[in-house]
């Protein structure tokens, strides 16, 4: 009997009273923490302000979740829709069923609204937030993890993972597979690396670092995607995911080259983030207005008033007047 290294979870969600507690929910949203905290350290570093990419993700996540449900229902409308089907599943996410290219297309218009709002251009966000977007990823798969799902094929190696649950058809699962789901965990933790040393080494911009991940994660996606077993459509002998896997890796690069010719180099910091220069100049006013003014070439000083000098200045004492007659001329 094969022993699996990684045991089947035990539970996958928690009850504190009759609230559920669902650990694929606590994966997507420690991924989206960790994906706005280190976008946010990477924007501010380009001259950008602190709270922008998190006031943008407020867009970009939602859209995310409903475009990655989205492409789920629609590329496997099988399981939702159909004789002997309950369409109102399609509706219990926390079930799991995110697809990463629709999360990532309708995450890229709300992104895009978002920084339509604040002035900021989207390729400079995009270039920021994207090895975030990777390290998300890896925390997000572990969700699948608890769900018992995105496992690959059987396996006798070590690192295998212990599956046993009953599908919804009521068929039962039971083996050790390969777990697919700490493949591309594991992958996504390089992409991120990778793009953080390459955007570090060639000083990416326009699109181009966001550019990187797209390419290196597909590349990841499309073996990972040809150990899986679970349902998905096949045209000419591969799994949908992996024709996608191709089409988006080929326009990755093809942005990366033709961008990379036309607008070479990283945009100009003054110019990403209109907040972040809004509160330049306003703590460059502040330090101007507690400032004194000084003397210059023998002029009178000038008092500071509420960050305004006064027009009229500082009256200097009189010198007193000659003495007259006598007096003046005999001092004694």
């Amino acid at each position: 009997m094969d022993i699996a290294y990684i045991p089947s979870p035990s539970r996958g969600v928690l009850y504190l009273g009759p609230i559920p507690l669902r650990a694929y929910a606590f994966c997507i949203i420690l991924g989206v923490v960790a994906a706005v905290w280190l976008g946010s350290k990477r924007w501010v570093a380009r001259g950008g302000a602190k709270h922008t990419v998190g006031d943008i993700a407020v867009w970009a996540v939602p859209f995310g979740l409903v475009g990655g449900r989205l492409y789920h229902v629609i590329t496997d409308h099988q399981l939702y829709f159909g004789e002997g089907k309950n369409p109102w599943n399609a509706f219990k996410i926390w079930e799991g069923g995110l697809g990463i290219w629709g999360a990532v297309a309708l995450g890229a218009v709300g992104a895009w609204i978002g920084c339509r709002r604040r002035g900021v251009p989207l390729p400079a966000y995009a270039d920021a937030i994207a090895p975030g977007i990777a390290l998300a990823q890896a925390l997000g798969r572990w969700g699948n993890y608890f769900n018992q799902e995105l496992y690959g094929r059987e396996t006798t190696l070590p690192w295998g993972l212990e599956i046993h649950k009953t599908l919804p058809n009521g068929e039962v699962v039971s083996g050790v597979y390969h777990p697919t789901f700490l493949y591309e965990s594991l992958w996504c933790v390089g992409v991120a690396l990778l793009v953080l040393w390459v955007d570090r080494r060639w000083k990416l911009g326009h699109g181009r670092a966001f550019a990187v991940y797209v390419a290196a994660y597909t590349v990841g996606r499309f073996w990972i995607e040809y150990l899986r077993i679970d349902e998905a459509h096949h045209y000419l002998g591969l799994r949908l995911n992996d024709w996608t896997s191709i089409v988006v890796f080929v326009g990755a690069v093809a942005y990366f080259v033709i961008v990379g010719k036309l607008r070479p180099g990283r945009e100009d910091p003054a110019s990403i983030d209109p907040a972040a220069h809004e509160v330049a100049e306003q703590a460059e006013a502040k330090a101007e207005g507690e400032k004194p003014s000084e003397k210059v070439d023998g002029e009178k000083p000038s008092r500071i008033v509420d960050g305004e000098a006064d027009a009229e200045p500082v009256a200097e004492p009189a010198e007193p007047a000659e003495k007259s007659g006598k007096d003046a001329k005999n001092p004694i």
